[in-house]
C-alpha cells in the first residue's frame, strides 16, 4: 500500500459504467450549440405557457363556466317551481314573461318525456350544475338533458305533465375569451422566440467562424480574413487562437530556416570530401567511401524533409484523382514495370484544398513501400460525405496488427516480418503520416484484400 492510499478507501469500481440518467434523451437532442441554446430559451417558455394554460382552462375557466352554468340551472329551478305552483293560462303567461326577461325562449312540451342518461354517460359542467341546483331547489328527482350546437344549448327538464324546454345562448353558459387568450399567448411566444433566434444566431456565428478557422488551420490552410468579433469570451478565445497560430507559424519558420542552415553546413564538407575522393586514385576503398558519402547525403535529405514537413507550401484546389495517378506513375517509373504491376482506380475529379507537392510525396512513399515488397499493387481513390481516401493495396507479406504502430515511429526499422523501410532511414511512413496529419487527416494500416498490406490516406473534405 502506498503512503497516499488510505486503508479505509474503497477499491475502485472496475467494469461498471457510470450511470447517466440522460442517456435515453441524448440521442434525440440536437448537437449544435445554436439549437441547444434555443432549447434552453424555448423550453422554459413552453413550460410556463403550459402551466398557465392548465391554470386558466382547468381552474379559472372551469370554475367560471361552472358558476355561469349554476346561474342557468337556478333559472331552470325557478321556472320548474313556477310551473308547479301555477296552472293553465298563468303558466303560459309566466313562460312568456320569463322568455322576455331572461332573453331566451322558454317553451313547454305537453306529454313529452326525457330519457335518462345512458350508462357510461360522462356529465358535463352544465349537467353537474343542473344536478346540484335541481337537487337543492326542486323536490324529487327529475330527468333532464342538456344538448347543444355551436350557438345554443337546449335544456329539457321533465315535469309531471310534460317537458320544460329552455334554449339558452351558448354565450350565457360558456366563457368566450379563451380564443383571445390563446391568440395573445401564442402570438407573444412567437415574437419572443423570433427575437431569441435572431439574438442566438448573432451570438453563435462568431463561435462557428472560430471553429471553421481552427479547422482550416489544422488542415494546413491559411485564414487571412479572420478577425475576432462577438461576445467578450469569444473574442478572448479568438485572440488566443490567433496568438497560438502565429507562434506555431513562427516556430515552423524558425525550424525551416535552422534546418536550411544545417543542410548547407553539412553538405559543404561532404562536397569537399567528394571532390577529394574524385582526385584520388581509383581503388576499392575509394569506391566504398563514395558509397558511404552518397548514403549520408540521402539520409540527410530524408531527415531534413521529415523535420521540415513541407511547411512552406500553400494549399491550393487540386484534383485528388490526378494526384494519385501522378504519384503512381512516378513510382512505376522509378521501379520499372518488369518487377511490379500497379493498377490505378480513380473516379472523376475529386477537387479539394491540399498542398500538392507534400501530398504527392505522401502517396509516393506509400506506393514505393508497396512496390518494394509486392509484385501487385493497386491504388484506389474514393470519397464520401466526410472523407476522401487514397488506398494502396499490395500482395506482399504485410505487417502484423500488433506492430503496425511501430512502422510510423521515426528512425525505426522493423526487425522482422515486413520491413517497410529496407534500404532507407526508417522515415518513409513517418514522413507520410506527418504530411497526412498536416492536412487534418491520417494514415491507417490494415490487411489488404490482395493478401498484403493496405495503407489508407484519409483526408477530411
Amino acid at each position: 500500500m502506498s503512503q497516499t492510499e488510505s486503508p479505509d478507501a474503497a477499491p475502485p469500481l472496475q467494469g461498471m459504467a457510470r450511470y447517466d440518467p440522460w442517456r435515453f434523451v441524448k440521442p434525440f437532442l440536437p448537437r449544435g450549440l445554436f439549437w441547444r441554446s434555443l432549447i434552453i430559451i424555448v423550453a422554459p417558455v413552453v413550460l410556463l405557457q403550459g402551466v398557465m394554460t392548465y391554470v386558466f382552462f382547468e381552474r379559472h375557466l372551469d370554475q367560471t363556466t361552472h358558476w355561469m352554468a349554476r346561474d342557468i340551472a337556478a333559472d331552470a329551478a325557478f321556472l320548474v317551481s313556477l310551473e308547479q305552483t301555477h296552472s293553465g293560462a298563468e303558466r303560459e303567461a309566466l313562460r312568456a314573461q320569463a322568455s322576455r326577461m331572461l332573453d331566451y325562449p322558454v317553451t313547454f312540451q305537453p306529454g313529452a318525456h326525457v330519457s335518462p342518461h345512458a350508462e357510461g354517460h360522462k356529465p358535463s359542467t352544465i349537467d353537474r350544475a343542473l344536478d346540484a341546483i335541481i337537487a337543492q331547489q326542486v323536490q324529487g328527482a327529475r330527468a333532464f338533458e342538456a344538448t347543444g350546437d355551436a350557438a345554443t344549448i337546449t335544456i329539457r327538464i321533465e315535469l309531471a305533465d310534460g317537458v320544460l324546454r329552455m334554449a339558452v345562448p351558448r354565450s350565457r353558459v360558456t366563457v368566450t375569451s379563451p380564443d383571445v387568450f390563446i391568440i395573445w399567448m401564442a402570438g407573444s411566444a412567437l415574437v419572443l422566440m423570433g427575437i431569441a433566434v435572431l439574438f442566438l444566431r448573432n451570438q453563435v456565428r462568431p463561435i462557428e467562424r472560430l471553429a471553421l478557422a481552427a479547422e482550416a488551420f489544422g488542415k494546413g490552410r491559411t485564414v487571412p480574413d479572420y478577425h475576432p468579433y462577438g461576445a467578450t469570451e469569444v473574442r478572448r478565445a479568438a485572440r488566443a487562437f490567433m496568438v497560438m497560430r502565429q507562434r506555431i507559424e513562427r516556430q515552423l519558420q524558425q525550424r525551416t530556416e535552422m534546418l536550411a542552415g544545417i543542410s548547407h553546413d553539412l553538405k559543404t564538407p561532404l562536397s569537399r570530401m567528394k571532390l577529394q575522393l574524385a582526385m584520388m586514385p581509383e581503388s576499392t576503398d575509394i569506391q566504398a567511401m563514395r558509397g558511404d558519402i552518397a548514403e549520408m547525403e540521402h539520409m540527410l535529405n530524408e531527415y531534413l524533409e521529415f523535420a521540415r514537413g513541407e511547411g512552406g507550401e500553400q494549399s491550393t484546389l487540386e484534383d485528388l484523382s490526378d494526384l494519385a495517378r501522378d504519384a503512381a506513375a512516378a513510382s512505376v517509373g522509378a521501379y520499372g514495370m518488369e518487377s511490379a504491376v500497379i493498377a490505378v482506380e480513380a473516379p472523376g475529379p475529386i477537387d479539394m484544398y491540399m498542398k500538392r507537392k507534400a501530398l504527392r510525396r505522401c502517396a509516393t512513399n506509400l506506393i514505393d513501400n508497396a512496390l518494394k515488397f509486392g509484385k501487385q499493387v493497386k491504388v484506389s481513390v474514393m470519397r464520401d460525405d466526410r472523407f476522401a481516401r487514397i488506398i494502396v493495396d499490395d500482395d506482399g507479406p504485410g505487417i502484423p496488427a500488433e506492430r503496425r504502430d511501430e512502422a510510423f515511429r521515426p528512425f525505426h526499422r522493423l526487425d522482422e516480418g515486413r520491413n517497410l523501410q529496407t534500404g532507407g532511414s526508417g522515415l518513409g511512413l513517418a514522413i507520410a503520416r506527418d504530411i497526412a496529419r498536416a492536412h487534418g487527416g491520417d494514415i491507417l494500416l490494415d490487411k489488404s484484400p490482395l493478401g498484403g498490406l493496405r495503407a489508407t490516406i484519409r483526408l477530411p473534405v
